[in-house]
């Protein structure tokens, strides 16, 4: 796991300054501390950063192809690459190392561009051809692995893997983008169809670019998809005992190491089962550790400790305090752009105490998004046979009428909170999830905004870009939308860079053998009713994994990591609540309606409503603006 960075002249090749390129590396020092390296040519310039896993002494990058011919920096891992290595050496290909990077190298020169679809892992990387004056610039299916670019004033064409890498470079410009602000408040983070910057872009997952010395900047293309048009057939057992062969494998590629490996354990369905397949596969006991809290009601300590115990693992717990709100500003520092995600702070502990005793944790994150692991998926699902049943034209006014007039009760248990439902029901069964995956519905957002920044708008709306992927997915059912909303939209910009950052952070890396495409592949084929049950998500998963795990870890409701956000806004960070709105950068921005700021921090602070994930939005959104040095 590393950090890669580079600068390419495409029109007009120039001399490309070493130090340059070295300063954006060392920008991102956290994510490889074992070693750093630059090499240039002309109109070309590729710097890495290196954390050591595999070939702890034989890989320094960037690394040159055996023939001279290519270079490459490189970040992340390649599963398969000791098969990859036997069929190519079968082909008369010679190695210098043995590790991964000089694999993707010769692989690369002997399929070309069709080397991506062998590569099994995550992975960023940027590979230049001399012989070809061409950079190709390439990142894995799911976005596990992280890519900026930027066009610089100069013509050059910056990329590194995080916003930090851009930043170190003197032209660069820190502009916001008002599209990427609706676009946070809308999901809570920037999604990978934006970036807080104007100029500023992010590779997307399963695409690449490919640049040619001497013609115009192309367009970045898509080499992988996932597809749901397909479904398997076979007996619930048939599928079952496939499911558990494939997260078999999936979990034993993974565990490859030439340092300490271990796992994080929430007790959850999905880290309890990829403990239970590692201690299925391990002559030794599997380091795991958990992070609980002091408040009885958010703490899981317990089930992991289960867990644990049944699978004889090296476990390591601890607690962290309800208090734990003096981060907040290493929180936004690591991740550039705004991130609005609270579960961010205790991923970020799990991820400090693992890498006291490992360098490599394996994680459940993946199988919610496959396997419909989701509330909203099952409830999406099951409004879809609703709008059904009825037509448009009927449920528009029923649903739609009663949805406006109903309540909004954020006190209520989840069963009586209707109104979000109802709105839902009246909409398509694309916008409906877009509503209920949002954090602030546009007439929400139209209020916080200033006429100004609505001008700037101009009409956008971040959720139409959901609603239209949506429609144009290669799926049968609305679940299969959902699902792939979820897998191309919501993981990359939500759960992935919440991983990849908080345990970057660190110099852990992080691997996710529940996002091995041949499982999450095999997932969108399966029948619906092996996804979603009544209300049971993860079916079939979670009958697998029966042989392994007790009833009360699979099938207990799903919890996640909490963060008591609300109580902070309503204590120690009230004076920072009260503060968006009179003396932050946003209210001197002119973005935003300061009196009704006011009122959510008044209304919050007083305890008649629950404002807390706007206001922590808009915290979050203040501290990364003051980080990157920007303002309206």
């Amino acid at each position: 796991m590393c950090g890669i960075a580079g600068l390419f002249h495409a029109e007009t090749p120039k001399p490309v300054d070493p130090l340059r390129v070295e300063r954006m590396c060392d920008a991102m020092v956290h994510r490889g501390p074992d070693g750093a390296g630059v090499w240039t040519d002309l109109g070309i310039g590729l710097g890495h950063r290196r954390l050591s896993i595999i070939d702890l002494e034989g890989s320094p990058q960037p690394m040159h192809s055996t023939d001279g011919r290519a270079v490459i920096t490189f970040n992340g891992e390649i599963y398969n690459f000791r098969e990859l290595r036997r069929e190519l050496e079968q082909g008369g290909a010679k190695f210098k190392t043995s590790g991964d990077t000089e694999v993707i190298l010769a692989a690369y020169q002997r399929w070309g561009l069709e080397c991506l679809d062998r590569l099994q892992g995550m992975f960023a990387f940027a590979l230049y051809d001399l012989d070809k004056r061409q950079l190709l610039l390439a990142r894995d299916r799911f976005g596990v692995k992280p890519l900026f670019l930027s066009r610089l004033s100069d013509g050059s064409l910056a990329f590194a893997s995080e916003l930090k890498g851009l930043l170190a470079h003197p032209l660069l410009r820190r502009r916001v983008d008002p599209q990427a602000i609706d676009a946070y408040l809308t999901w809570g983070y920037v999604p990978d169809t934006h970036s807080i910057l104007s100029g500023v872009t992010k590779l997307a997952a399963g695409h690449f670019l490919l640049l040619e010395q001497g013609k115009p900047m192309a367009s970045p293309r898509c080499w992988w998809d996932i597809s749901f048009t397909e479904r398997a057939t076979g007996s619930e057992a048939d599928l079952s005992a496939e499911l558990v062969h494939l997260m078999r494998e999936a979990v034993q590629s993974r565990m490859v190491s030439d340092v300490p490996l271990g796992a994080f354990l929430s007790g959850g369905v999905d880290s309890s089962s990829v403990v239970a397949l590692m201690s299925e596969a391990s002559a030794e006991p599997v380091r795991t550790c958990s992070i609980g809290f002091d408040v009885a009601a958010l703490d899981e300590t317990s089930y992991a400790q289960q867990v644990a115990k049944k699978f004889g693992t090296s476990h390591e717990a601890r607690t962290v305090a309800q208090n734990d709100f003096g981060a907040i500003d290493q929180l936004a520092a690591m991740f550039d752009e705004p991130f609005a995600d609270a579960s961010a702070l205790p991923t970020w502990r799990v991820c400090q105490l693992a890498r006291e005793k490992v360098t490599v944790a394996l994680s459940g994150d993946g199988a919610d998004e496959a396997f419909a692991g989701y509330r909203r998926q099952v409830f999406h699902h099951n409004e879809e046979h609703i709008r059904s049943l009825l037509p448009q034209g009927l449920r528009e006014p029923l649903f739609g009428t009663l949805g406006r007039f109903w309540p909004k009760a954020d006190w209520a248990p989840q069963s009586l909170r209707a109104k979000s439902t109802l709105l839902a029901l009246a909409e398509s069964g694309e916008a409906g999830y877009a509503r209920g995956l949002s954090v602030n519905t546009p007439e929400a957002r139209s209020a916080l905004y200033s006429v100004g920044l609505r001008g700037k708008l101009d009409g956008f709306r971040a959720e139409d870009e959901l609603i239209s992927l949506m429609a144009n997915t290669p799926a049968r059912s609305g679940l299969d939308r959902a699902q792939y909303a979820d897998l191309t939209f919501w993981m990359p910009g939500d759960i992935l860079t919440k991983v990849d950052r908080t345990s970057m952070a660190v110099s852990l890396e992080a691997r996710e053998p529940l996002l091995d495409h041949r499982l999450v592949e095999f997932a969108a084929r399966l029948p619906e009713r092996m996804r979603v049950r009544g209300s049971t998500g993860k079916f079939l998963l979670k009958k697998c994994m029966e042989r392994y795990l007790p009833q009360d870890i699979l099938y207990r409701s799903k919890q996640g990591f909490v963060t008591p956000i609300a109580a902070w806004l309503r204590g120690p960070l009230s004076q920072e609540a009260r503060a968006i709105a009179s003396s932050s950068l946003l209210a001197q921005s002119g973005w935003f309606n300061p009196r009704v700021l006011s009122g959510l921090a008044e209304e919050h602070i007083a305890g008649r409503s629950d404002h807390s994930r706007v206001l922590w939005q808009l915290l979050m959104l203040e501290r990364s603006l003051s980080n990157l040095g920007v303002s309206g």
